[in-house]
């Protein structure tokens, strides 16, 4: 069913799966590019011309866009008009040998082109569909638009995130990695299943359930209409003192205690002051958090006549757990990463370009960020078309 398998080593847990998708922004072009790091051979569909919208989203990895580098490497990219009525036969054959379809196209949109799960699985009984949107392929609010910063928003994730006098989304995509991530693990098992039964299935993965899901402990904290957990900032917003605190060189530290023992040993250990164990105002977790202004403020003085190195020393010997509030230029030079060897190298348009290795992955598929429309007409020839009949439909725009 599925194409032929291309050459490679070593031997990757997915080579020999054909992934077709229909997919633009984040959440889709996330989860295929999981599939295709563990070996898939990922066709990604695009428009003709400009291709998928996220490829303007902005111009920051040397005239790139960071989402697209971020999300799209190792896939072929073949542009092609949907809506033409040439498109239709092609598509078909394509479809005679893939074995997952992806597409988020906008509610509907999948199902007026035929490319419906209810449709294909007449034809292709094997093919597995995985449709990704914002808020599931019915309820009332199936039509509605569905951006990351939305679904932040609307599953409650803002509510509990920012600080006492406003709530914020966060700093990256979660969401839509959320429903990426969400759609990639679905369709591992729906492989596994199919090897079992022989036939394909509809998964259908929605932006909404997918953060609904990760806030499942704010939502069972503020149960049968409880208080939910306030807005902390970077702080925790139950545990005291968790959270950043500045330090005398005008860095910032990140520390966290878990119970009673590590507070005991971070007045000792870390402050030098023994006796603050068994404050009245801070002998429990709850009474610290309920105290957390007076508290700060003991440990910012504390930390004042300290530089964060100092700080971080001091809680490393404590066993304190302790983080550096890093910038992207950080990250980027982390001496963790680079120490376990986790960057590779990949092509782009642009040439070569840093990638990190998928987690838990030491072998995963590192080829490159696709132009748009790059692999069309080898993919074009290796259905059957001859170059005259490709040559005719880039004249007339189809692909």
């Amino acid at each position: 069913m599925s194409f032929p398998s291309r050459p490679s080593r070593p031997s990757r847990p997915l080579e020999g799966i054909t992934v077709v998708s229909l997919e633009q922004a984040i959440a889709a072009p996330f989860c295929t590019r999981q599939l295709a790091d563990l070996g898939a051979r990922v066709i990604k569909i695009e428009r003709p011309g400009p291709g998928d919208f996220a490829r303007a989203y902005d111009s920051r990895v040397r005239g790139l866009s960071s989402h697209f580098v971020w999300t799209n490497r190792s896939k072929e990219s073949l542009s092609l008009d949907v809506k033409a009525p040439e498109a239709a036969p092609l598509l078909d054959a394509l479809l005679a040998k893939t074995d997952v379809l992806v597409q988020n196209l906008a509610p509907g949109a999948s199902a007026r082109l035929g490319l419906d799960f209810e449709t294909l699985s007449k034809r292709y009984p094997r093919l597995i569909v995985c449709d990704i949107s914002g808020y599931g392929g019915d309820g009332p609010y199936r039509d509605k638009k569905a951006y990351d910063l939305l679904v932040q928003s609307e599953s409650g994730f803002v509510s509990v995130t920012g600080t006492p006098e406003e709530g914020v989304k966060a700093g990256a995509s979660v969401a839509d990695i959320a429903a990426g991530m969400y759609a990639y693990s679905n369709i591992l098992a729906a492989l596994i299943e199919r090897g079992q039964s022989g036939r394909g299935k509809h998964l259908d993965v929605s932006m909404l359930e997918s953060m609904v899901e990760w806030m499942s402990f704010p939502m069972y904290y503020a149960f049968e209409g409880a208080a939910p957990p306030p807005r902390a900032g970077a702080a925790h917003a139950t545990i005291y003192p968790y959270g950043p605190f500045p330090t005398g060189d005008g860095k910032t530290v990140m520390l966290g205690l878990q119970n009673e023992r590590e507070w005991a040993v971070f007045c000792d250990a870390v402050l030098g002051e023994p006796t603050l164990t068994t404050h009245p105002d801070f002998s429990s977790n709850s009474l610290r958090s309920a105290n957390r202004a007076p508290l700060r403020a003991h440990i910012v003085e504390a930390f004042s006549r300290l530089t964060a190195e100092q700080v971080v020393e001091r809680l490393e010997q404590a066993k304190i757990a302790n983080a550096n509030v890093n910038t992207m230029a950080d990250v980027w030079q982390h001496p963790q990463l680079a120490a376990r060897d986790r960057w590779r190298t990949i092509d782009s348009p642009v040439g070569p370009l840093p990638a990190l290795l998928p987690p838990g992955q030491t072998d995963a598929c590192m080829n490159a960020v696709p132009a748009v429309g790059q692999h069309t007409d080898a993919i074009l020839a290796e259905l059957g078309y001859a170059a005259d009949t490709i040559a005719d439909l880039h004249a007339r725009e189809v692909v």
